[in-house]
């Protein structure tokens, strides 16, 4: 079957390639949906909606990476958006370590956050110019800790040596770093509070290919360190071939395909997963 609406109920976890996979469950998600309201077109009567979700199902477990690909308008940023319940979905449910987050009152919602992070796609504006990077890598845990100025300063130095970065930078401000440095505070940002899930929403799309390689060489070794989970979303498919146990190619906001990502890209069943495969250039083309 081309078309994945839902996801098949077993008695045991399965992996990519439908084995037998022991990692415990961290984040499921089901007939996830959310609808836009378009602008009114005439005085009374209901607005009109377009719906950029309909009915998305998957899981992710502890120490996987699943890859969401599609073209722009897609749906795939909203979905990393609902994943992180910056919005509200308009049906279905997202649980993270058996918790529907969006069900959570706020406080809860906030204490919660520890356990999942984002990292945004554009390192130039993701990072506030005016906080020195000390400051913005230690913000998610001001809104949660009681820490005091010299544990944050600790906690600051510790993140930036695990992506990379030298203590001394946590005194910079972010202009003085390239962009790669810029997505490595970021990541700093993300790790700071030792989550199980990171939403990683294209990365290393506004970063040059050879930086692109040490970012994304980056998380994995992050992942391999510290069991870290990822979400990747992404339009990219060599990105996601790269770091990802699972794709998910996602269009019109409908999921119409899954697997292993060598065997998706290899052997694409569904048309727009053969369109998406088939506009990638390729050196023999050339």
């Amino acid at each position: 079957m081309n078309t994945i609406d839902t996801v098949a109920s077993s008695a045991l976890p399965t992996g990519a390639g439908g084995q037998f996979d022991p990692a415990p469950l961290l984040l499921r998600v089901r007939d996830l949906q959310h609808h836009y309201p378009l602008p009114r077109t005439r005085l009374l009567g209901p607005r009109a909606r377009v719906a950029a979700l309909q009915g998305v199902s998957f899981d992710i477990r502890a120490g996987r990476s699943l890859g969401v690909v599609g073209e722009s308008g897609s749906g795939k940023s909203t979905l990393a958006r609902l994943v992180m319940a910056l919005d509200t979905p308009s049906g279905g449910t997202v649980e993270l370590l058996g918790r529907d987050l969006h069900r959570l009152p706020a406080r809860e919602l906030r204490a919660a956050r520890r356990d999942f992070q984002m990292v945004f796609q554009d390192p130039y504006g993701s990072l506030d110019p005016r906080q020195t990077v000390e400051r913005i890598v230690t913000e998610p845990l001001q809104a949660l800790d009681s820490a005091t100025g010299a544990e944050l300063r600790e906690r600051a130095a510790e993140v930036l040596a695990q992506v990379g970065l030298r203590p001394g930078d946590a005194l910079k401000y972010p202009h003085e770093f390239s962009g790669g440095q810029r997505q490595r505070i970021a990541i700093a940002r993300a790790l700071i509070t030792r989550p199980r899930l990171i939403v990683a929403d294209e990365p290393v799309s506004a970063l040059d290919l050879s930086v692109q390689a040490q970012v994304l060489n980056l998380l994995a070794d992050l992942q391999e360190q510290f069991g870290v989970t990822y979400l990747l979303i992404s339009h990219d498919l060599a990105v996601v071939q790269h770091l990802c146990d699972e794709v998910l190619v996602l269009h019109q906001g409908r999921i119409v395909e899954r697997g292993a990502p060598e065997d998706l890209f290899s052997a694409p069943r569904h048309p727009y997963t053969q369109a998406l495969v088939a506009s990638v250039p390729r050196i023999d083309a050339l």
